[in-house]
Parts: structure tokens; C-alpha cells; sequence
């Protein structure tokens, strides 16, 4: 496992379509490992391949709950509304408001390439929609309501 460079706006990386992944391979396995080190790492709760340089569409994302690896993730379904903070590893130190659904249902696929079915409501809600937009090339400032403020994020004590 590796930590990864993590792309920053401006780079035309983070502004295409990622590629759907056809089949798991030692390299994405090497991927999504370094993908979740890497998030960890920068203390975010999601990221999308292209956030690390590579145009496939995969996503890791993990609130607190353990993490979620999601290939060739879709939205399905969405329902209600919330408006909050948001922020992005490809923007430190910045955040906006945004509205996004309150509550998502998708459909993606996991390491083993198996079909699976998500829901989730408010923070993992708005997590799925986030990421999932990183695949298609758009950023969540292109959502923001308002404008984009500066964010300190305190220390942990250890």
C-alpha cells in the first residue's frame, strides 16, 4: 500500500469522465488499497479514483461505519433534500454549502465484482453524490450555494 498524490482543482484530471472498470485486476486491488490509505490519511470520507490521477470509476468512501468500495457506482434513486457544509480533498482548507438529496439509493459493484445495492441517508447520502459526481468530472463547487469560505479542521489531541 501506497499513499497517493492527491489531485488538486485546476487539474484536468478531476474535469473528464472516468472509464467503467470491465474486471478486477492485482492493480485495482492495489487501487482501492491505496485509495482507502490515502483517505484516511487526509482524514476524508470519501474519494474517487480520479482524485489520485486514474480515470476508472471508483469510488472509496467510509463516515465512520467501515469502508464501502464501489465500482462503476449509479445513482438509482434520490428523495428529500439537505442543505450543509461540504468540503473536498481537492479543495483543502475551503467548503461551501450545498443541497443534495437526503436520502440516495445505487447500485454498484464491490472488489469481488458482485452486484450490490446501497442505501444511504443524510452524510452517506451525501457522500455517494459527491463521489460519484468526481467520475463524471464535475466537483461539488459547481453546486455551492453562495460562496466558498476557508474551514480550519482542529487537530487531534493524541
Amino acid at each position: 500500500m501506497a499513499l497517493r498524490n492527491i489531485r488538486q482543482m485546476g487539474d484536468e484530471v478531476l474535469e473528464k469522465k472516468c472509464r467503467e472498470i470491465k474486471e478486477i485486476t492485482p492493480r485495482i486491488l492495489e487501487l482501492i488499497e491505496d485509495m482507502k490509505e490515502t483517505m484516511y490519511d487526509a482524514n476524508g470520507v470519501g474519494l474517487a479514483a480520479p482524485q489520485v490521477g486514474v480515470l476508472k470509476r471508483l469510488v472509496v468512501i467510509d463516515i465512520g461505519e467501515g469502508p464501502l468500495v464501489l465500482i462503476n457506482p449509479r445513482l438509482m434513486e434520490t428523495s428529500g433534500t439537505q442543505t450543509g457544509e461540504e468540503a473536498c480533498l481537492s479543495l483543502p482548507g475551503k467548503s461551501g454549502v450545498v443541497t443534495r438529496p437526503m436520502h440516495v439509493k445505487i447500485e454498484a459493484w464491490n472488489e469481488k465484482m458482485e452486484r450490490i445495492e446501497l442505501e444511504g441517508e443524510e452524510l452517506l447520502a451525501r457522500a455517494f453524490c459527491h463521489e460519484i459526481e468526481h467520475l463524471d468530472g464535475h466537483m461539488f463547487v459547481e453546486k455551492v450555494e453562495g460562496e466558498l469560505h476557508d474551514v480550519v479542521y482542529e487537530e487531534d489531541e493524541e
